[in-house]
């Protein structure tokens, strides 16, 4: 709206606008307030910048961080599969030694029931001979008894006890 024609200039808003511009150019510039708005803006730059690198140092760290991680993750995998290989051999070396010492007990407790049979047949052989010198004794005694007079069988005795001494040294 511009001012009718014939009035006054300081009756068309426009004028009061830009007077008012001025006024508020005038005053932010007697208050100086474009340089602490600039240094404001300068100072949150400077904070952004600070946050940035900030950022920037703590994502270096954490990717550091992680590939440490990842090396002692790997590590330790290394070392539970070397751990695990080391058991499985000692393992089989444990399987090894009580194969042997099973085969070494089978073998002991081979010899010894081949012992126990020796001795018993040993026991057997004795005992059969021992059988067989009563039993030789005692049909020898029943023959002698039918077959000899009473001073036969007293001269055989007292011959018995004549070889006697050389029989037992």
């Amino acid at each position: 709206m511009a001012a009718a024609p014939g009035e006054p200039f300081y009756a068309d808003p426009t004028f009061w606008v830009g007077v008012s511009f001025v006024a508020f150019m005038g005053g932010m510039a007697y208050l100086k307030l474009h340089k602490k708005i600039a240094g404001g803006l300068d100072a949150r730059a400077e904070r952004i910048k600070k946050e940035l690198e900030e950022a920037r140092i703590l994502k270096e760290e954490a990717q550091s961080l992680l590939a440490q991680f990842q090396r002692r993750q790997r590590d330790a995998a290394k070392e539970a599969e070397a751990i695990s290989k080391q058991a499985a051999d000692e393992a089989k070396v444990m399987a090894d030694e009580a194969r042997a010492n099973v085969e070494v007990m089978i073998e002991r407790r081979t010899q010894l029931a081949a012992d126990r049979i020796v001795q018993a047949e040993a026991n057997a052989v004795k005992e059969v001979r021992r059988a067989a010198v009563e039993v030789a004794t005692s049909a020898a005694r029943a023959v002698i008894e039918k077959e000899l007079s009473r001073e036969g069988r007293d001269a055989l005795v007292d011959k018995a006890i004549g070889e006697l001494d050389k029989q037992l040294h």
